[in-house]
């Protein structure tokens, strides 16, 4: 039976409008982005086909393109729009950062560097630069290495945060392992760079590092 076809109240569109969109399932979100279905299956069973093949909603928003286009009814149109979908939810995230004092503001902070790095397959080292208010004034991935370790240039990062005229940095990385324990090389490159911006007068503020399932805070550890 098409969702059309439906009682309304029970139609994933109608049932957001009167009811909110926290009160939909993941295969009602799904079946909303997705909008039409295939020949013999609604927008939502495809949705909670997805689901099923990829194991949860997760899965589904960090599967690969071509893992995703192989499935019924999908195609290089729907995956572009669900990376832009994606990419606008973590422009929103910096928007909120832009505005607001990074620090105080902590789980924003770890929120949109996981959002940003988790699902990678390689190591990426983001630089997040701030203003004298803490907040966000510019970001960047400076480097990117193999899935064993990234290589970290302080005058690279040195660089960076002068040209933006920053007065503090919050730097974060993934572990493609899954596991957010900071290594000893972590700890050693966090204290060169650390050393370097202090030369300048810029000051480091923590080094995120992004596992699977949570974001561990060098500042909070001591490792700084």
């Amino acid at each position: 039976m098409a969702i059309s076809d439906w009682p309304q109240q029970e139609r994933p569109r109608e049932k957001l409008l009167a009811k909110g969109a926290q009160s939909l399932s993941d295969a009602e979100l799904l079946a909303l982005f997705l909008r039409t279905g295939i020949p013999g299956a609604s927008a939502l069973d495809l949705a909670r086909g997805l689901l099923q093949r990829f194991g949860s909603l997760r899965g589904v928003l960090e599967a690969d393109a071509r893992c995703f286009c192989r499935e019924p009814g999908m195609g290089p149109s729907r995956y572009t729009q669900l990376q832009a979908v994606l990419e606008l939810s973590q422009r929103c995230m910096l928007e909120n950062l832009q505005r607001e004092d990074a620090l105080t503001s902590a789980a924003q902070s770890r929120a949109y560097v996981q959002n940003r790095l988790r699902a990678r397959h390689r190591e990426v080292f983001l630089c997040l630069l701030l203003d004298s208010q803490h907040r966000v004034i510019a970001h960047e991935e400076l480097f990117e290495g193999t899935i064993d370790g990234a290589m970290v240039h302080p005058r690279e990062v040195l660089d960076y945060a002068l040209k933006h005229q920053a007065a503090a940095v919050i730097f974060a990385h993934n572990h493609p392992s899954g596991i957010a324990e900071p290594s000893e090389a972590d700890i050693s490159i966090t204290r060169r760079l650390k050393s370097a911006l202090a030369l300048v007068d810029i000051r480091t503020l923590d080094h995120l590092v992004v596992g699977d399932a949570e974001v561990v805070s060098m500042a909070e550890r001591g490792m700084l």
